[in-house]
């Protein structure tokens, strides 16, 4: 059995380009915008379980924020359980990862990232 730990390098731009547009919508107080991003990031970092428990560990973060119960019950459930999908490679695709969504609903990919993520879908 392989295990799915850490994402490769060639895909880490790309999710680090995310990360680092939600710390900047963070900054600027446009929380719709700030999680869309978290949103993007969780879908590229969920076939990996180092990036996809920091991805729930920000979206619980934003949960406090927000002062949302639902999403801070929610995140802490996808970071207890979550990760054991990403570690044996059993994702549902394009899931964004909030507490409004199923966790393992799968999802339609936007195109930019299935673009960015069909190199790595060999799994």
């Amino acid at each position: 059995m392989k295990f799915y730990w850490n994402m490769p390098s060639g895909l880490q731009v790309h999710y680090r380009h995310e990360l680092d547009s939600y710390q900047q919508e963070m900054e600027k107080g446009n929380l719709p915008q700030a999680w869309r991003q978290l949103e993007r990031a969780h879908i590229l970092g969920q076939p990996w379980l180092v990036q996809h428990n920091h991805v729930h560990w920000l979206m619980l973060k934003f949960g406090i924020s927000i002062k949302s119960r639902k999403e801070i019950l929610g995140q802490l459930l996808r970071l207890i359980f979550g990760g054991v999908k990403s570690f044996v490679g059993k994702v549902p695709t394009g899931n964004t990862g909030g507490s409004d969504v199923p966790p393992l609903k799968k999802m339609e990919l936007p195109e930019d990232l299935e673009n960015l993520l069909r190199p790595y879908r060999s799994r």
